[in-house]
């Protein structure tokens, strides 16, 4: 029996880098999971992927593809997993987006596509989930995605620290309004984290003039971690089982730092 087992999960943002990896650590724990996110033909490969390596469980996991940012999308995705798996009990808002400006020249179409994502995603998807599971009468779990820079603000990706200060808000309100109907809301919060969103943000740090060579911006954040390297997606995952499991149903409201030491707030 797996820490999860049997429960019915959904991850956004789950094509690639951490929420692919929260999906996969999900299904080898024995929870039913719903891979879902924007880009369909690669969500789709992803659950492909680990039906086959599931070796004959391929029957836990499903994809969808959705805008978070869509609240119909949103409800499919959510009808879809019930139709398949016939509940929902965790539902992981992880789907984010970033695209670094220097601060004075952060524009609204940078603001908006950024808070759109990452605020507004996130608020669709805390309320979606959450009347599906007060409709289902046994509670719930909500694991929303915030990041270091929810904790401080960084000159050249101000609109991203604004949207993850905002689900850091999210949650605390979630979990004041859900508490009523035993739906626990928490988060988690990593730090600097090789996947490939990190690679874009590299890219585009040296494209705005923050960084001059591929690598350099990753070296100054992580110059402080106490832990001495970056995250890899598997750094993560302990924690996100944690949340999704009984072992944390006394926990809400609270958001979980898993960056290596390097904001000790």
């Amino acid at each position: 029996m797996g820490r999860v087992s049997g429960r019915v999960c959904i991850v956004t943002g789950a094509a690639q880098g951490i929420g692919r990896a929260i999906a996969e650590s999900l299904l080898d724990e024995g929870a039913q999971v719903c891979i879902a996110d924007i880009n369909g033909d690669k969500v789709a490969e992803v659950a492909e992927a680990n039906r086959a390596r599931l070796n004959g469980q391929g029957g836990n996991v499903t994809s969808a593809q959705v805008d978070v940012t869509d609240r119909e999308a949103v409800r499919a995705m959510i009808a879809h997993t019930v139709d398949c798996f016939g509940r929902l009990d965790v539902m992981f808002n992880n789907a984010g987006v970033n695209k670094p400006m220097n601060f004075m020249d952060v524009t609204e179409d940078n603001w908006n596509f950024i808070m759109g994502v990452n605020g507004l995603g996130c608020l669709i998807g805390m309320q979606e989930a959450a009347r599906q599971m007060i409709a289902q009468g046994n509670g719930g779990k909500i694991v929303n995605t915030a990041s270091i820079a929810s904790r401080q603000g960084f000159d050249n990706v101000a609109p991203y620290c604004a949207s993850k200060f905002a689900v850091v808000s999210l949650t605390q309100s979630g979990a004041r309004d859900l508490a009523k109907h035993n739906i626990t809301v928490t988060g988690f919060a990593p730090g600097v984290v090789a996947t490939e969103m990190w690679e874009q943000v590299d890219q585009d740090l040296m494209e705005i003039g923050a960084a001059e060579r591929p690598g350099q911006a990753m070296e100054e954040f992580s110059a402080e971690i106490l832990k001495g390297r970056v995250a890899a997606p598997k750094d993560i995952t302990g924690t996100t089982l944690y949340l999704a499991s009984e072992d944390s149903d006394y926990m809400t409201g609270q958001i979980v730092m898993i960056d290596g030491g390097m904001t000790l707030v």
